[in-house]
């Protein structure tokens, strides 16, 4: 039976899930993972992978904040022989009841995206942990098929059940609490495989000796793979008890009140923990990079004011106080090379040189990799001016990208695996390569 408590309880984690989702996206890349065409690698399986799960987040605020607002609307009956009770969806004023059926409908949408996002996960981790040296492409994959063709009977027989069991309230809420539990039940006991192989994949990785910040990065997602999975138990399993229950004649769990809420309340906690987790995963932050890119423009900006600074006092004290005509200064307004050629520095050249250099920008959390420097040399070159730059040994910034590359070319597992950022940002990775070498060939 319906319970305001209950309905509250769901509100307030949807809208607490909600609030931390705008957080997240705003620390992550200030929310430019939401456009259409964000950056080069932006493809049509990101956009729908990304969009999937982030429409799923406010379906469930509007059901649960809906159905809140219905339920204290209506209140409690007391009926002889039973007590003060939520009164039941049959006995609903017509006002409301009209609003079950569409509230129920958001649901199974909502619950239909999930399964989505969860079905790619699987088949993702799967073709993961099974992919050899080859570099297979995953679109290509029978991973792939099997995530295509699931997600369209995923997000189309969730609202078919829902739209097909409309007649009768009860019977509506309880086979769209069976049918999805019963889709996310298949999808969790398919993923513990993956649980059971993740350690050896990651000793075999440390073996092959893959870098250790992706070391780091699947091992944290291991761990927050194996909490979402406790938590996607207690999302599904009271949600399909009182789904089948609701679906017998007698309906005992759903006749006490106790029983009823202690299960709603599990199955929103469950829901909301999933959900958070599986927002962690697709869109990861990395405090580290975050904190240096913070600190390396901070200081990028107090050399520039510092620089300014000093060529202000330098031009000040380049004129008379008595007149107006400029008087010669100690400081040449332009460097002289050895080759009696005279090349003119600007002050954006000057705060370059001072600038300490940033590594490329991660392609998928648009954050700052760390960098490792190594020493190249630069030949002469000559301008079309005739000035002449020499060259000399410069300090050359080595991405995390570019020490993949190197590192997966003698290893014996995917490629993938040396770039992984997320399951939904890992197919840029040859690309990714690429565009990281290019500044060190140039």
């Amino acid at each position: 039976m319906p319970s305001p408590p209950t309905f509250l309880a769901w509100a307030i984690l949807s809208c607490l899930l909600g609030a931390f989702l705008f957080f997240h996206l705003w620390k992550f890349d200030r929310f430019k993972c939401l456009r259409w065409e964000n950056g080069p690698h932006s493809g049509a399986f990101k956009r729908v992978m990304t969009y999937t799960y982030l429409l799923s987040v406010p379906l469930i605020i509007i059901y649960s904040v809906g159905f809140c607002v219905l339920s204290y609307d209506v209140g409690y009956a007391d009926i002889p022989g039973i007590g003060v009770v939520p009164i039941p969806f049959e006995f609903w004023l017509p006002k409301y009841h009209r609003a079950i059926f569409p509230l129920n409908i958001v649901f199974s949408f909502s619950w239909g995206l999930e399964m989505v996002t969860h079905l790619e996960e699987l088949c993702f981790w799967l073709f993961l942990v099974n992919a050899g040296k080859v570099q297979q492409d995953w679109f290509r994959t029978f991973y792939f098929k099997i995530w295509a063709v699931g997600s369209i009977l995923a997000f189309a027989y969730m609202p078919i059940v829902t739209i097909v069991t409309r007649s009768n309230a009860d019977t509506n809420t309880a086979a769209t609490f069976t049918a999805g539990s019963i889709g996310d039940l298949t999808l969790t006991v398919c993923f513990m495989p993956v649980l059971f192989q993740f350690p050896g994949f990651l000793r075999n990785l440390k073996s092959e000796g893959v870098d250790i910040n992706t070391i780091v990065r699947l091992t944290t997602f291991h761990e927050l793979n194996r909490i979402r999975v406790v938590f996607r138990f207690l999302f599904f399993a009271p949600l399909l008890i009182l789904g089948v229950d609701g679906l017998t004649a007698r309906a005992v769990v759903n006749s006490s009140l106790f029983a009823s809420e202690f299960l709603a309340f599990m199955a929103g906690i469950g829901c909301m923990v999933s959900s958070g987790i599986t927002l962690v995963i697709f869109f990861p932050r990395s405090v580290q990079s975050e904190v240096q890119a913070r600190n390396a423009s901070r200081e990028k900006s107090q050399q520039m004011r510092t620089f300014q600074s000093t060529q202000h006092s330098e031009y000040n004290s380049s004129y008379s106080p008595r007149s107006l005509s400029p008087q010669k200064s100690s400081a040449p307004p332009y460097s002289s090379h050895p080759g009696g050629e005279n090349l003119v520095i600007s002050i954006e050249d000057s705060a370059m040189i001072k600038a300490p250099v940033l590594a490329p920008g991660d392609p998928v959390t648009g954050s700052h990799p760390a960098a490792t420097t190594f020493k190249t040399f630069a030949p002469n070159r000559r301008l079309d001016s005739g000035a002449k730059i020499h060259g000399g040994v410069k300090i050359v910034g080595l991405t995390e990208g570019n020490l993949a590359h190197h590192n997966h070319q003698s290893s014996n597992v995917h490629p993938f695996v040396h770039n992984f950022t997320s399951p939904i940002g890992t197919f840029v990775g040859l690309a990714s390569f690429r565009a990281d070498l290019m500044p060190i060939a140039a």
